[in-house]
């Protein structure tokens, strides 16, 4: 089979244009292009609709989400997280001067391994930040407990969490803070952007504040900095969550599709069985990292690009002082391979994918 174009692991959904426009058209008609305007005031309202929320405020993007989380909750010193993450989820930490102590991953969920956390507690522990890896839930319950234990915040890194449910619950209705990614490449997405949701309402009164220069009636009265999302970007995710529903179905249909044929030949996440399935990725481990090598090298031949994700574990990145390396993360890290998932995915190229990785 001769594929046209390349097959990369994701590709944005781009809604309906005219519906965009419509959108785009009432921005010209109001002249209010950010600063809270009545798009992005609508997005987050339809959002805690759409997700069971209260206490949402939209953000320029996750990292800057991460980043405002801290601040809100006055988070210093040292903050346990885990090394099998994106980038931005220890970045952000170390650009905040605060110091991440990894704690091994579950070979299993590939989330934070929650019995291995309380032995890196010390006194400078002021939070724990937990991910929600490719959408699977921590143990969250263990998370609170060991927070309520040591007077610690607790922080979900919730990306790629968008849509689920833990226990009939949206996973955004747990911990201090959650921060969710509106990037491109997500299933919901506003080209940029992002989102805190907030246990307590202070929480968010003080987060919108920073998010726009510190002030309050005009006044700067605490520090902050500029972290707002335009009108633009609001347009493009209301059209997005327009269609949210036939995002999902056609993630699920080709999320199944790769498990029914893969499961017998590759190891998988578990997922929580407390939650909901969002069909973000799908990755594979490989027997080791020469047989991903191989793998990836002969999906390459035919134009097709999965992504090693997430590689590397990140207690192995040069500008991190690390406490002790984190065997299990630095082995599903060096495996594990996400295969190419997004509405609009031909089912030729699932079976050109498959019939490769069988091979």
């Amino acid at each position: 089979m001769k594929i046209k174009n390349k097959i990369n692991v994701s590709k944005p959904y781009l809604p309906n244009k005219d519906k965009y426009f419509r959108y785009i058209d009432k921005i010209w008609k109001n002249n209010h292009l950010t600063n809270f305007g009545p798009l992005s005031i609508e997005l987050e309202n339809r959002l805690c609709d759409y997700l069971g929320v209260k206490n949402l405020l939209l953000v320029g993007n996750g990292t800057l989400a991460l980043q405002i989380a801290y601040k809100v909750l006055d988070i210093k010193n040292e903050v346990i997280t885990t090394p099998f993450s994106f980038a931005a989820t220890t970045s952000t930490l170390i650009w905040e001067n605060i110091k991440p102590r990894f704690c091994d991953i579950d070979d299993k969920s590939f989330c934070i391994d929650t019995k291995k956390i309380e032995k890196l507690f010390s006194k400078n522990t002021s939070a724990i930040l937990g991910v929600h890896v490719f959408g699977n839930t921590c143990d969250i319950e263990s998370l609170q407990n060991i927070a309520n234990k040591y007077n610690l915040k607790l922080i979900f890194d919730a990306a790629h969490a968008f849509g689920v449910k833990y226990k009939n619950k949206s996973v955004f209705c747990y911990g201090d803070i959650s921060t969710i990614s509106f990037h491109a490449t997500k299933i919901f997405h506003s080209i940029e952007g992002g989102a805190l949701v907030f246990r307590n309402k202070d929480y968010l009164d003080e987060a919108k504040s920073i998010i726009n220069f510190g002030l309050k009636n005009t006044i700067p009265e605490i520090l902050g900095i500029n972290a707002k999302n335009s009108e633009f970007h609001a347009a493009m995710g209301l059209c997005v969550l327009d269609d949210i529903d036939f995002i999902m179905e056609q993630r699920k249909d080709i999320w199944e599709y790769y498990f029914n044929n893969l499961k017998d030949d590759f190891d998988m996440q578990i997922l929580n069985k407390d939650s909901t399935n969002n069909y973000h990725y799908f990755p594979i481990l490989f027997k080791n990292e020469d047989f991903l090598l191989k793998g990836i090298e002969e999906l390459n031949k035919n134009d097709i690009f999965p992504r090693r994700y997430f590689y590397p574990s990140l207690d192995t990145l040069p500008y991190i002082d690390t406490n002790t390396p984190c065997e299990i993360s630095q082995n599903i890290a060096s495996r594990i391979l996400c295969l190419p998932l997004y509405v609009g995915l031909d089912r030729k190229i699932q079976d050109l994918i498959i019939k490769i990785l069988k091979r």
